[in-house]
């Protein structure tokens, strides 16, 4: 109860004080400078707040980038509906406006602006930020124009009042304190914000049309419950407000919370491979070729990587020789990239500076489960498929 109120005391406070805000601001054309003239998120230096008819959104199981945290929103225009899919992104009207800031929170009583706590994915957004607890780092845009989505990054001041556009992407310094390290170790890293070409990497899913689209908003990815609406779905909320046609009664696809250890082993980790890789590991995505397809609708073991040798030998392999070695994950490529920083190997290729250990160990754990041994006969079969 406690925590409802409190919820719907935010929410209020946000309402009351973006009441005489600009509306949203569509921009059909041209490259905004500033994050400020879109109007979608406000921010003084004390408090980000969304504007009216900004609505945030959780994922089940989200992106790894370097620890952030991530608060994600959606803008449709008055009247407008996006269109249920049940595996790929959703339809979205032209003007629709995709945000996600990354922040991170401040050590609690920290004199240095600059040594951040590392964040965990859990409350992972809200319907605004006190800044005087948070950092924020970038806020990225993906607007649905006539002729397609086209993506915005922008990089916040060190006063956290207004955000710049960085078509060239940035490196941002950081000091990561680390909360259970009892020897108080900070770990330096440099936060990279992608360029625009970075960004079309990662969103442009089809491999044939190389067209950008968002990843998030998948029927598996926002089917849970809504952290700002206490016992609703988010998608039958969406629904119900007038925000989504199309939506089954049932039957509606979900990824699990890799985090949640009541959540199957399995579904977990096909949960956390599936965000971080599936986008350009599947059938369709940038990395097809591979033969190694980590989306939520491949099933096949062989693709999946079990006993599949690489298409492309080299320093990615660390001198393994199968992708997945069934109850080995130290003799596994996936477990060998997912753990490196070496950027010939590392993987995902952009997009972190550091090692998700939480992650590593869910896929490690994955892999050990597995029965079976890589055999003559499957190196042969793996062969075949990769090629």
């Amino acid at each position: 109860m406690k925590w409802t109120l409190l919820l719907v005391t935010m929410l209020f406070a946000s309402a009351c004080g973006r009441a005489g805000d600009p509306a949203v601001s569509f921009h059909a054309q041209g490259q905004p400078q500033k994050l400020s003239e879109w109007h979608v998120v406000s921010a003084d230096g004390k408090r980000l707040r969304l504007n009216a008819g900004v609505e945030p959104y959780a994922l089940n199981t989200a992106l790894f980038s370097d620890y952030a945290h991530k608060l994600r929103t959606l803008w449709l225009p008055p009247g407008t509906k996006a269109k249920y899919s049940e595996g790929a992104a959703f339809e979205f009207p032209v003007g629709t406006i995709i945000s996600k800031t990354f922040y991170y929170p401040r050590v609690a009583g920290g004199a240095e602006n600059a040594v951040l706590r590392i964040a965990e994915e859990r409350d992972e957004s809200r319907d605004g930020l006190d800044l005087a607890k948070m950092r924020m780092i970038e806020t990225r845009l993906l607007v649905r124009r006539k002729e397609g989505w086209v993506a915005f990054p922008y990089v916040w001041n060190e006063e956290q009042t207004e955000a710049v556009l960085a078509r060239g992407g940035d490196i941002v310094p950081l000091a990561l304190h680390e909360p259970r390290a009892r020897d108080g170790a900070v770990l330096q890293i440099d936060y990279m914000v992608p360029d625009e070409n970075q960004c079309a990497g990662c969103h442009a899913t089809d491999n044939t049309s190389r067209l950008i689209e968002p990843i998030g908003p998948r029927a598996r990815h926002l089917n849970r419950d809504d952290p700002w609406h206490p016992g609703e779905n988010q998608l039958t909320r969406m629904a119900a407000t007038g925000r989504l046609a199309g939506l089954p009664a049932n039957r509606v696809p979900r990824n699990a919370r890799f985090d949640d250890a009541n959540e199957p082993l399995d579904a977990r980790a096909r949960a956390y491979l599936d965000i971080n890789c599936g986008h350009c590991h599947s059938a369709k995505g940038p990395a097809d070729t591979s033969g190694l397809w980590l989306d939520a609708a491949t099933r096949d073991p062989i693709r999946l990587g079990e006993c599949k040798p690489p298409v492309a030998a080299g320093q990615g392999t660390g001198d393994h020789m199968f992708d997945v070695v069934p109850g080995q994950p130290d003799d596994s490529i996936l477990v060998y990239r997912m753990s490196s920083l070496d950027p010939g190997a590392m993987m995902p290729e952009v997009g972190r500076a550091t090692v998700h250990a939480e992650g590593v160990a869910l896929v490690r754990d994955w892999i050990k489960a597995w029965l079976g041994e890589c055999s003559s006969s499957a190196v042969a079969s793996s062969t075949t498929v990769s090629n």
